[in-house]
C-alpha cells in the first residue's frame, strides 16, 4: 500500500480558491489511481473526484463539476485538487485515496491507503 499525506487545506471566504496536495510515498505511484473524497460534520465520506494512473482518464461529483480539478505529477508522486468558486457547503475534512483500479476508486468502497485529511473551511 502506498501512504498517503494530504495538504493545502484552510480557511477561505465564499467564491475562493484552494489548492490542496496528496504526496505519496514510495516508486509506485505511477501504478495507482487516485481520488479525493471530504466528510463534512454528521454526514458520511462522499466521493469528489478521480484520475487514472495516467491522468488521461477523471471523473467528478456533480457537486464540483466545473469548480474542481484533479491532476497529478507522476514525477513528484503528487495529486492536486484544485478548487474554485468554493462554497459554504464545501466545507469538510478532505481526504485522498488510492487503488490499482480507477473504478475502485470512483466507487470509493474497498480503498486501502487513506490519507490523515486536511480541514477545509469556507465562510459565508
Amino acid at each position: 500500500q502506498v501512504q498517503l499525506v494530504e495538504s493545502g487545506g484552510g480557511l477561505v471566504q465564499a467564491g475562493g480558491s484552494l489548492r490542496l496536495s496528496c504526496a505519496a510515498s514510495g516508486r509506485t505511484f505511477s501504478s495507482y489511481s487516485m481520488g479525493w473524497f471530504r466528510q463534512a460534520p454528521g454526514k458520511e465520506r462522499e466521493f469528489v473526484a478521480a484520475i487514472s494512473k495516467s491522468g488521461i482518464r477523471t471523473s467528478y461529483a456533480d457537486s464540483v463539476k466545473g469548480r474542481f480539478t484533479i491532476s497529478r505529477d507522476n514525477a513528484k508522486n503528487t495529486v492536486y485538487l484544485q478548487m474554485n468558486s468554493l462554497k459554504p457547503e464545501d466545507t469538510a475534512v478532505y481526504y485522498c485515496s488510492a487503488d490499482q483500479s480507477f473504478q475502485t476508486v470512483v466507487a470509493g468502497q474497498g480503498l486501502g491507503s487513506w490519507g490523515q485529511g486536511t480541514q477545509v473551511t469556507v465562510s459565508s
